[in-house]
C-alpha cells in the first residue's frame, strides 16, 4: 500500500509477551493475541516501559494493541478488519471524509492491495493519510491555547 516497500523482517517485527511487551523482533510472523476481555488501559497499565511513558509513546503503543488484537495469526488486517477499525476507532477523522477526492483514493488503495491484507507498517500509513486529509486534524491545529 502507498508504494512502500519493506522488507520480510520489518513485517516480522511484532509486539509480544503476556501482558509486558517487548521491543527486540521476534523470529515469527504471528503475534500472540489478548484476550478481547482485557482493556487497552489495562494492557497499558501493564507495560513496564510505558508507566513513565509520554502521551505520544502511549498514543503509539495503543495504536499498536488495537492492531494486534485485531489482527489475524500472521499479524496482518484483512481488508474489512481494517474497515471495521477505521468505523469504529477512528471515525471521528473519518467522518464527512467520504466526498472528499484523496479521501476516495485511499480507500481505493486499500481495495486495491493486492496482499488483500494490511501489515502494521501500512495500517500505520493508512491512519497518517486518512489523519492529515481529515477535517478534524483542522479543528485540532485551529484550537487557541490558553495559558
Amino acid at each position: 500500500m502507498c508504494g512502500c516497500m519493506h522488507s520480510s523482517r520489518d513485517q516480522a517485527l511484532h509486539l509480544e509477551g503476556d501482558l509486558g511487551l517487548s521491543a527486540t523482533p521476534t523470529s515469527t510472523l504471528a503475534p500472540r493475541k489478548m484476550p478481547k476481555s482485557v482493556s487497552i488501559s489495562k494492557q497499558l497499565a501493564s507495560l513496564e516501559a510505558l508507566k513513565k511513558g509520554s502521551d505520544l509513546e502511549k498514543a503509539i503503543a495503543t495504536i499498536a494493541l488495537i492492531f494486534r488484537n485485531s489482527s489475524d495469526p500472521d499479524g496482518k488486517l484483512g481488508k474489512a478488519t481494517a474497515k471495521n477499525l477505521l468505523q469504529t476507532q477512528f471515525r471521528n477523522f473519518t467522518e464527512g471524509q467520504e466526498t472528499k477526492l484523496k479521501y476516495q483514493d485511499l480507500l481505493s488503495e486499500l481495495d486495491e492491495h493486492a496482499e488483500n491484507k494490511l501489515d502494521f507498517e501500512d495500517f500505520m500509513i493508512l491512519l497518517l493519510s486518512l489523519t492529515v486529509i481529515s477535517d478534524l486534524l483542522q479543528n485540532i491545529w485551529s484550537v487557541k491555547i490558553v495559558n
